[in-house]
């Protein structure tokens, strides 16, 4: 993480992203990357359409990295989904050349879509309105989990 850090210019967001079969959830920070903001849910089609809409985002918001959610097994282990996941960081960093110059870290995704759940049923969201944001919720707490953790490494080099 502390290499991704380094690569990430200053005063830039970041994009998180929830990888599914079917969706891409899609989160945002602000520029001081401290707030990750749920964005919209992406229904995936094929990659080229999907790197391209990501590319707009990440243009539209002068995006200066992305965190991928490493779906990892509940026991740690990395399956067939992190396999996926490892492709799909490749083939959209070689997709352009603004794709390719921005630096890619994966976090830890195990239970981001159960506390998601969990925060819409407190809010007392619809069952309907749940499905339509679950995945950019999640992917809201994906890149949660990596701005705190930039946050700390940023106060750890600062003592």
């Amino acid at each position: 993480m502390s290499g991704f850090a380094a690569a990430c210019p200053t005063m830039r967001a970041l994009v998180g992203l929830d990888l599914g079969e079917k969706t891409i959830g899609v989160a945002v920070s602000d520029v001081f990357c401290r707030v990750a903001t749920p964005l919209e849910t992406i229904r995936r089609r094929k990659f080229s359409l999907d790197a391209e809409h990501l590319m707009q985002i990440i243009s539209n918001r002068r995006i200066g990295g992305i965190v991928l959610g490493w779906p990892r097994n509940m026991d740690g282990s990395e399956g067939p989904r992190c396999q996926s996941t490892r492709a799909f960081a490749r083939n959209l960093s070689r997709f352009n050349d603004v794709a390719g110059s921005l630096p890619i870290t994966f976090w830890d995704e195990r239970l981001s879509t159960v506390a998601a759940e969990k925060a819409l049923l407190e809010a007392d969201t619809s069952r309907r309105r749940r499905a339509q944001v679950i995945d950019h919720v999640a992917a809201g707490y994906i890149l949660q989990g990596a701005l705190d953790r930039l946050q700390f490494l940023k106060a750890d080099q600062e003592i």
